[in-house]
């Protein structure tokens, strides 16, 4: 084994125990990348993309957003970020993060990768934070039209903040199977792999239904992303490298990737790469042309840094 690993409690501002997980090669690194995960998922699920990243000389951290894998059980509730402010907390847990790393590898160029859910906290991030960083890979990231991010924020403030929303969690999940035929546990949209399914649907941090809160959170997160005026900070040489599959329903089938492209770059950014994958679903580091979709995220990595 060329690398090693390391798990470890940080506390937040507020309190809040993240656990937080490393992933180091065994010979000088020359970056590191920070891992923000997906909605009803956790860190540990990015072991063999981690790996890869270690082989080719990259420090590897990544850590259980609130209410998510190992940070969630010691909050005692999964699906629950905060009181109030939730979806910001969760940002400022990645950059209290990001400084841990840029004290412990000042030399090292940093890149964020958030997929998902995660990729909705990166692209809050950069609007404040883009000068720390070297670069930004959105991976099954998405674009929603403002009333409909209003309506589900309404919808989600009448729900009770900690119990499960089950009702939400059918209206926004409950049709992104419709392009898949045949989808007998209802997660098939996720990945062409049904190995992968399969892990998913035994590991008890995944699939599990959200609160109200958490909804009216993501939600409120939702439409700051999509306000252009948030962005004026944000350096406007900033690598950012969006990827999707062609059938992700979070994209809306390439869709809305093309459509956060294009607003990134009506922002004034410079420096966007958009690479779509045929026939892949929403995750694409667990689908069945993954070692491509590494390599793509490398060879982008590596030029961004020379």
């Amino acid at each position: 084994m060329s690398y090693e690993t390391a798990n470890f409690l940080v506390p937040t501002d507020d309190h809040t125990n993240v656990f937080i997980k490393k992933w180091e090669p065994a010979f000088p690194a020359k970056g590191v990348i920070q891992i923000a995960h997906g909605m009803m998922e956790h860190i540990e699920r990015y072991h063999d993309f981690a790996t890869y990243l270690t082989s080719q000389g990259f420090i590897v951290y990544g850590n259980d957003h609130r209410g998510h894998g190992k940070t969630g059980e010691k909050q005692g509730m999964l699906g629950y970020f905060a009181e109030t402010d939730g979806f910001y907390k969760a940002v400022h847990d990645l950059r209290q993060v990001s400084e841990l790393i840029q004290t412990a590898h000042p030399s090292l160029p940093l890149f964020l990768f958030g997929h998902s859910m995660g990729s909705f906290f990166v692209r809050s991030y950069i609007q404040s934070y883009s000068n720390s960083i070297s670069g930004a890979i959105l991976s099954g990231t998405g674009y929603y039209p403002t009333t409909q991010l209003i309506a589900g924020q309404r919808l989600a403030s009448l729900l009770p903040p900690k119990e499960k929303a089950v009702w939400m969690n059918k209206l926004v999940f409950g049709s992104f199977n419709k392009k898949v035929g045949h989808a007998p546990t209802g997660f098939e949209w996720l990945t062409r792999s049904t190995e992968a399914i399969e892990e998913y649907i035994k590991d008890p941090y995944t699939g599990f239904i959200p609160t109200g809160q958490f909804f009216y959170d993501l939600f409120t997160g939702l439409r700051s992303i999509h306000n252009p005026n948030s962005y004026l900070q944000i350096r406007r040489d900033l690598p950012v490298l969006l990827i999707s599959g062609d059938h992700d329903p979070v994209g809306n089938y390439a869709k809305g990737v093309w459509k956060t492209a294009e607003f990134y770059t009506n922002c004034g950014l410079t420096q966007i790469v958009t690479m779509l994958f045929a026939n892949a679903r929403h995750e694409l580091i667990h689908e069945w042309n993954k070692q491509e979709v590494y390599e793509v995220i490398m060879q982008w990595t590596k030029k961004a840094i020379a």
